[in-house]
């Protein structure tokens, strides 16, 4: 199998940490550059119509794209270590925070930084002041509720790493890029993150 990634960008890293996670070796991956318009050749858009990575393509050749859909692929594929819940109470809550953690959380903090960094302007063809600004503010509303929540528990789901944690840490670590990070005012969004690094998924490079 192959996976086409963009270094850097959140949706595949999403993808990359969760395959560290499950010591997965054996799935090559593919840079498109994003800034060249490589994701918008044709040859691209016959694995991804939208124009979208991250793509795992299959060794028969079909295609998934959207890293929800492709952890979800691999986890049945290679269910151990679990990542999305053992049975379907388990299932269901996992995949409530991971919607959570990508609407309300790592969606504003990406949509953020791609209207509000001019190095993001190749990518972001129509970069939004006002797009920024909103969402930055939804962001950090929602990084003062996850730190209150974190209060009570290790890990965004739970008492144990999933899915979750990756889509949230994935947004989080690309805001870096308009220079901001969990400080000492969100001291157990801070732990939670400080957390991450010491996992498998969290060496990967953000």
């Amino acid at each position: 199998m192959k996976l086409y990634i963009a270094p850097y960008a959140p949706n595949p890293r999403r993808v990359i940490m969760f395959i560290a996670e499950k010591s997965i070796s054996s799935i090559e991956t593919v840079s498109i550059n994003l800034q060249e318009g490589q994701h918008r050749t044709d040859a691209f858009k016959a694995k991804s119509p939208l124009s979208q990575i991250p793509v795992l393509e299959l060794d028969d050749g079909r295609c998934l794209t959207e890293s929800r859909a492709i952890c979800t692929y691999i986890e049945a594929l290679i269910p151990d270590p679990n990542l999305m819940g053992v049975d379907a109470f388990e299932r269901a809550h996992i995949e409530m925070w991971d919607r959570r953690m990508e609407l309300l959380f790592s969606v504003p903090l990406m949509m953020w930084v791609r209207h509000g960094n001019p190095m993001l302007a190749a990518v972001e063809r129509n970069q939004t002041a006002e797009v920024a600004s909103f969402n930055q503010g939804q962001a950090m509303r929602m990084a003062k509720w996850l730190n209150s929540e974190l209060a009570s528990r290790e890990w965004i789901a739970g008492d144990r790493f999933t899915i979750a944690d990756i889509t949230a840490v994935c947004g989080v670590d690309f805001a870096k890029m308009n220079r901001w990070r969990p400080g000492d005012d969100l001291p157990h969004l801070k732990r939670w993150r400080d957390a991450i690094a010491t996992r498998a998924a969290g060496q990967v490079a953000a």
